[in-house]
């Protein structure tokens, strides 16, 4: 693989990787009622406000949910896969065979995305156990509603929490299942760095 290719797709997933990380946030943060006036919420909403927008013009809320933020990751993991795909040389993709890949990679974003902020917030808890840091306040919000049903669910344990160690579990479990999801839908070789 020639140097610029392999340059141009290190591009092209570290840009779509990261705006679909804040895409990702801004859904989680709407999900988890996380305080917007924070100011890396306020920075979210910022990066995501445009193409939103437009969006949610079209494509209305359910159950209280921004399905707009849900088309606009599947659409720039989309976009991301074929970009990819034609620096690779391969051409333009079947769309509907996109879509499948793309939503199975934001899945296996979104769990990473929620290792990754536990993770954090356990660190921080140990570091920095009274931090009121904006970044520490919002994951702790957002990581709320996947940590609080099992914390009610665990018994009294001396004041250790161990529903992040369910957490990890389950989130192991679930990434083998998007992993052989995404082999059964015939991910290409090229394309499994997004899962």
């Amino acid at each position: 693989m020639a140097a610029i290719t392999e340059i141009s797709i290190y591009v092209i997933m570290t840009v779509g990787s990261l705006y679909l990380s804040l895409v990702i946030l801004r859904f989680l943060m709407q999900w988890a009622r996380a305080d917007f006036y924070n100011p890396i919420s306020q920075f979210v909403v910022k990066a995501t406000n445009p193409p939103l927008k437009p969006l949610r013009k079209i494509i209305p809320g359910l159950w209280g949910l921004d399905m707009a933020a849900v088309v606009l990751a599947l659409l720039v993991q989309y976009v991301a896969m074929q970009s990819v795909l034609l620096v690779y040389g391969v051409g333009w993709f079947n769309p509907a065979n996109l879509m499948v890949w793309a939503a199975i990679a934001v899945v296996a974003a979104v769990l990473k995305l929620y290792f990754f902020t536990i993770l954090v917030s356990i660190i921080f808890s140990w570091i920095a156990p009274t931090s009121q840091h904006p970044a520490l306040i919002l994951l702790h919000q957002i990581n709320e509603p996947v940590l609080g049903p099992i914390r009610r669910l665990l018994p009294a344990m001396g004041g250790l929490d161990f529903s992040p160690i369910i957490v990890f579990i389950s989130l192991n479990i679930l990434e083998i299942l998007i992993s052989n999801a995404a082999v059964t839908a015939g991910l290409p070789r090229g394309l499994t760095l997004f899962i």
